[in-house]
């Protein structure tokens, strides 16, 4: 009699065609399932725990320390509170003060003192600002901008050796220092997966240096609300085995967007030039984005769209469309057969 009543009690909650052990079956099924997007996000290439630098693996191991201390503390709090409701039902409080002064005081205690020395002592790798003289090494002048990246790679005397923008290639095992700035507001540069975040504070130079220890394609991104395109605004890594890198360094400083008359001429007349520059060429724009090697870049619009022809039309077209609040002016006022003949010729710069 007590059975059919559990089982016609389950089936009232949980509906008719429910088994009695179907809810408990759903139950354990739900925090699996919640858990699937948490570990989904330990991987991939804006993961911070996924490191590819010696700065993010560090991050890495203080947020997993981070988290064993705090589930240590738990557990221990969890386990003082089953002791004394199990003292409490026994009417007896006999050593249960001195289980809560130990298990509730004095072991988060130590296990906090513990954590805070073990971050304190790290914490100059989690945060590798760069200070002193950086001779010899790569420098890269990244620059913050509503709602874009500008690149400029320096030579040895600090001199630009050529710009481009919204994607950043460095060597693998090589140490690079970052020079950030920004002429507008304060933005943010994060590259998740080689090390943490550094300002870009207008009117300041904020200096980062990140070494990547393993070849791929990354994702870095501002960390900082910057204003209505602030989550459009992201940029590309990659990090390039060293002769790969210094072949790419060379055959960039020699490219030219000159071969197609055409496509150049339309991009001309129609005043692109005023606010960008591609090299060997009469546009020399400073304004806007470098467009030199353009059909290199995996995306449009700093991360926004993929890099197709389409996209860059449609960019082209009503640029606020795609990314509110961007300065670039509008073009859909030209024949369409113009702009799908500029955004083929900015797709073929190579």
């Amino acid at each position: 009699m007590t059975g059919s009543r559990r089982s016609i009690r389950s089936r009232q909650i949980f509906g008719p065609g429910s088994a009695p052990g179907s809810h408990q079956r759903a139950i354990r099924t739900v925090p699996a399932l919640l858990l699937c997007p948490l570990v989904a996000s330990c991987s991939g290439i804006q993961s911070a725990l996924d490191p590819a630098g010696r700065e993010a693996a560090d991050v890495a191991t203080l947020f997993f320390v981070m988290l064993t201390g705090a589930a240590v503390i738990w557990a221990g709090v969890v386990a003082m509170l089953v002791y004394a409701a199990r003292k409490r039902r026994a009417h007896s409080e006999k050593g249960a003060g001195q289980f809560i002064l130990w298990g509730g005081a004095v072991m988060p205690t130590v296990i906090l003192t513990a954590l805070l020395s073990y971050a304190v002592w790290l914490m100059p790798n989690v945060r590798p600002w760069f200070q002193g003289e950086d001779g010899g090494m790569r420098r890269i002048e990244v620059t913050g901008e509503q709602f874009w990246w500008r690149v400029r790679y320096l030579g040895e005397d600090g001199g630009v050796l050529f710009e481009t923008a919204n994607e950043v290639r460095i060597p693998v095992g090589e140490r690079v220092v970052f020079s950030l700035t920004s002429p507008d507001v304060i933005h943010s540069f994060w590259i998740p997966v080689l090390g943490g975040k550094m300002d870009m504070i207008p009117g300041r130079e904020n200096r980062l240096a990140l070494t990547a220890e393993k070849p791929g394609t990354y994702r870095g991104v501002c960390a900082e609300f910057c204003g209505t395109s602030h989550a459009l605004m992201a940029f590309t890594v990659l990090a390039m085995e060293s002769q790969a890198f210094e072949d790419w360094m060379s055959a960039r400083q020699n490219a030219s967007g000159a071969a197609d008359a055409e496509g150049l001429a339309l991009f001309l007349r129609h005043g692109c030039a005023a606010c960008h520059a591609i090299s060997g060429t009469e546009a020399r724009g400073a304004i806007g984005p470098d467009l030199t090697a353009f059909g290199e870049r995996g995306s449009v619009a700093a991360g926004t769209l993929p890099n197709e022809r389409e996209h860059i039309a449609r960019f082209i077209r009503y640029p606020g469309q795609v990314k509110p609040g961007a300065l670039m002016p509008h073009f859909g006022m030209l024949p369409d057969t113009d702009i799908d003949r500029i955004a083929a010729y900015l797709k073929g710069l190579r």
